[in-house]
Parts: C-alpha cells; sequence; structure tokens
C-alpha cells in the first residue's frame, strides 16, 4: 500500500525553511541560526528522528495495550550522530516505560521497540525512486488519513508475537 504524498516547499523565508504538508496541520522545518537557517522548526534529522521514536511509542502502545499490560507512560529519546570512521548514520534510542512490569514484560516491550515499523526501515535501508515532476501536486486540505503505519504497526506486534491480536 502507498501512504498519502508528504508535501514539502521552500516557504521563501530565509535560506532553507520549508514547510511540510502531511496529515494534519502543516509544520515549518528549517536549519540552525548558525548554519544560515532561522531556527523556526525541526531539522530534516530531527524529523527522522521523531519518525523512530514516535513509532517506538506508538507501537508499544499498541502492544501493551493488546496484551493488557500495565504500562502508565512511554517515551523515547532519540538522538542522531554521524560515525566519522565508517560515515554510518547511527540513531542511539533510549526508552522509558513506566508500569509495574516484569523484567520479562520489560525486554518484550524492548523487542516490540526494534521490530517497530520505522527501526526496520532504518535497519533495512530503503530504495528511493526520484523522478522529475510535471507539475507540482497541490496540497489538499482534510486529505483522507494514511493508514499505512498502522498496518505496519500491527504487522510488527505479531511477527514479535503472534498472540499480540487486536
Amino acid at each position: 500500500m502507498t501512504s498519502n504524498p508528504v508535501i514539502v516547499e521552500e516557504t521563501g523565508e530565509g535560506l532553507f525553511q520549508v514547510r511540510a504538508h502531511g496529515q494534519g496541520p502543516s509544520f515549518v522545518i528549517d536549519e540552525p541560526l548558525d548554519l544560515g537557517g532561522m531556527a523556526s522548526g525541526p531539522t530534516p534529522y530531527d524529523l527522522l528522528s521523531s519518525a523512530l521514536g514516535a513509532c517506538t511509542v506508538m507501537t508499544i502502545r499498541m502492544y501493551a495495550r493488546r496484551k493488557g499490560l500495565p504500562v502508565d507512560r512511554v517515551q523515547a529519546s532519540v538522538t542522531h550522530r554521524r560515525d566519522e570512521a565508517t560515515a554510518r548514520d547511527i540513531f542511539e534510542r533510549n526508552v522509558f516505560v513506566e508500569g509495574d512490569l516484569t523484567p520479562a514484560q520489560r525486554d518484550r516491550l524492548l523487542a516490540i521497540a526494534e521490530a517497530c515499523p520505522i527501526s526496520k526501515t532504518l535497519h533495512a535501508g530503503a530504495e528511493i525512486v526520484t523522478r522529475v515532476a510535471p507539475q507540482p501536486v497541490p496540497v489538499v486540505d482534510d486529505r483522507p488519513c494514511d493508514r499505512t503505519h498502522p498496518r505496519a504497526m500491527d504487522e510488527s506486534c505479531r511477527e514479535v508475537d503472534p498472540t499480540a491480536v487486536a
């Protein structure tokens, strides 16, 4: 299944500021002041780290709800760096789960974190196909909700634990 397009276009403000139009409100993406940006929004790597963190939290929450685990709060902290020796990107993710859980349940939740769809995409790499568009894609307000990610989270939960059904 192909997701709805996210449309990113220049705002005309500053050197790097762009606006992303996806599901829900649009938002600004920018670079820091010291790099010539206006620091008016997250950077592209902030967004990539956010995608990993959001997917982690959402997938853990989905699994915990399905299994009836006593999870009160889930948080993911993600940093990004590039290894100078290998030029490989490294994302470091710390997961905090609050709740009265056994060590085995906590281990299972970490396995779920590793299996979240964005984790799997980053681990596997992705193919990027780039084409020249003959015209701009129109920005559509109130576009239909994208169902790609919830389905992928469901599949990830079932891969780790086949009894994790909705």
